[in-house]
């Protein structure tokens, strides 16, 4: 597959107001991390939410891991998102009264993975993501960089082909926020493809290879990341 996410002529109106998106083109390759940034408005939202099934263009075409997600009913693109798209958002999203152990295995138990296959691979995310002791506390008990964590193993529980990532290091104070970009880094060096909104221009440097910027619901610029880090440098 040369093209994992394929946006075609896409946009979107919520009625009043310009567009949120206005004919958005895209492509993002098997293994890519892109950004997405721009002004608040612009749209970066929306197109992530085209790309996750939560929303529905207005017109054009939205194709994820070959399939054309914007026909497909709720139920369908549901079962669609469980199994190909792991979601990082801002403020975590954990069920507060489930453990971490209980959040990570949710979606795999709502995709009815079975549970040896879904118990191994969620020990193996703790492990990895270092939060291993915490399995059996609740999220109201963790810093903010250990349910961030904890909100990472569990979009990554069904082995997604692709993640997106809402502004995941926002709510993060500056420490938290880097350890979050370095596994975010990590996860894309072993082949991990991601899609990432930020309106932080570090975070989209050192987690990504590519910058797409947005405003007014139109594409502005697209651009490698070395590119940015070269204009960055005084």
């Amino acid at each position: 597959m040369d093209t994992l996410v394929r946006l075609c002529d896409v946009s979107k109106d919520y009625g009043s107001g310009p567009p949120a998106l206005d004919g958005v083109s895209l492509a993002v390759a098997p293994g890519e991390a892109v950004a997405v940034m721009g002004p608040s408005g612009s749209g970066k939202s929306t197109l992530l939410h085209m790309i996750a099934g939560l929303d529905r263009p207005a017109s054009g075409t939205v194709t994820v891991a070959g399939q054309r997600i914007d026909t497909l009913g709720e139920a369908s693109v549901a079962r669609f998102r469980r199994h190909q798209i792991g979601m990082i958002f801002q403020f975590f999203n954990l069920l507060d009264d489930l453990t971490v152990w209980d959040n990570v295995m949710l979606p795999a138990q709502l995709a009815r993975v079975p549970r040896a296959a879904a118990s191994a691979r969620a020990g193996a995310l703790l492990e990895a993501l270092r939060i291993e002791r915490l399995r059996d506390s609740y999220p109201a008990r963790l810093s903010g960089g250990e349910r961030q964590r904890a909100a990472i193993a569990r979009a990554l529980i069904n082995r997604p082909g692709l993640l997106l990532a809402d502004e995941p290091t926002g709510a993060l104070d500056t420490a938290a926020g880097e350890q979050i970009a370095d596994l975010l880094l990590d996860l894309n060096r072993t082949g991990q493809s991601l899609v990432l909104v930020t309106h932080n221009p570090d975070l989209a440097m050192a987690c990504t290879s590519r910058i797409i910027r947005l405003a007014d619901g139109c594409i502005v610029s697209d651009t490698m990341a070395s590119e940015a880090r070269m204009e960055a440098r005084p």
